[in-house]
Order: C-alpha cells, then structure tokens, then sequence
C-alpha cells in the first residue's frame, strides 16, 4: 500500500516532469529513515535519463512541494532513474551495499581486466575487496576508476 503522500507527490509531480520533457515513472516515501525519504524516479522520453534531467526535475519539483506543503518540515528529496546505474562512492554508500552485486572499473588493466564484477565484501584504504564465486579479490583502490551497482544481477 502506497504511503497517502506518494499520490499527491505523483499528481503534482507529473505535469512539473511533462514541461521539462520527462514523465514520473514511480515515487516512494520512506518514512522509516530520518529524515524522511522521498524518491521519485523519472525518464526521459526522447534519450537516456541523464544527472542533468534528475537535477531539473529536483529543482522544479521541489519548488513545487513547497508550494503546496504537502511534505513534512524536514525530509530528503531524491530524484532519480530506474535506468542510471548507481555509483558509489562514499564510505556509507560501500557499508550500505555490502553484498550486492558490483561492477569494479579500473583505469589501467589490473590482472588483464578492466572490468571486475562480484558481490562488494568492503572498502579500506588500499583496496575494494569483491567476491567472485566465492574467491576474494582485492583491487588497488588507486587504479580504479570507478564501482557501481551491477543492476543486471
């Protein structure tokens, strides 16, 4: 059962992504967290749904929620795409999405490969750790490039 809010977010929110030339494909209030979350995913109609789009659409929308003050005082408004592949980056973000599936982006290959997938075991200073069935693998933190969820999985 949809949080009460989602349904007046998604009716506002639907004609503020029509005039930038997106459409609201779904939102969710997570009320468990603190603050609150509130997240509306988007896509662009014409071409893939960039970090550009998902900043205007947090813009306008988020004028727009002030507007009417439908949201509580304090909560996080995220905007983003089904199809934008998460990256992560921060120490909370590699703790947060210990044993999901990731894909590891070195700049220079690292054992023959520039590209390692397995399940995120952590992160310290020299290193992000994957499991590969099983198999622990350590890549230098200094040659990648870039680890972010692997959404195929």
């Amino acid at each position: 059962m949809a949080h009460p809010v989602v349904v007046h977010v998604i009716d506002l929110a639907t004609p503020v992504a029509e005039t930038l030339g997106l459409e609201v494909v779904g939102a969710v209030f997570q009320t468990n967290q603190s603050p609150p979350v509130l997240r509306v995913d988007i896509r662009n109609l014409q071409q893939d749904t960039s970090l550009d789009d998902c900043e205007r659409m947090s813009r306008s929308l988020e004028a727009a929620l002030d507007e009417v003050e439908l949201m509580p005082d304090a909560y996080v408004l995220e905007v983003s795409s089904p199809g934008i592949s998460r990256t992560i980056a921060t120490d909370r973000e590699f703790i947060s999405f210990k044993g999901f599936a990731v894909i590891v982006t070195t700049a220079e290959p690292f054992e023959g490969k520039t590209s390692w997938a397995g399940q995120l075991i952590r992160r310290d200073d020299a290193a992000v750790y994957l499991s590969q069935k099983g198999r622990a693998i350590a890549i230098p933190r200094d040659q990648i490039s870039k680890v972010q969820l692997d959404e195929q999985r």
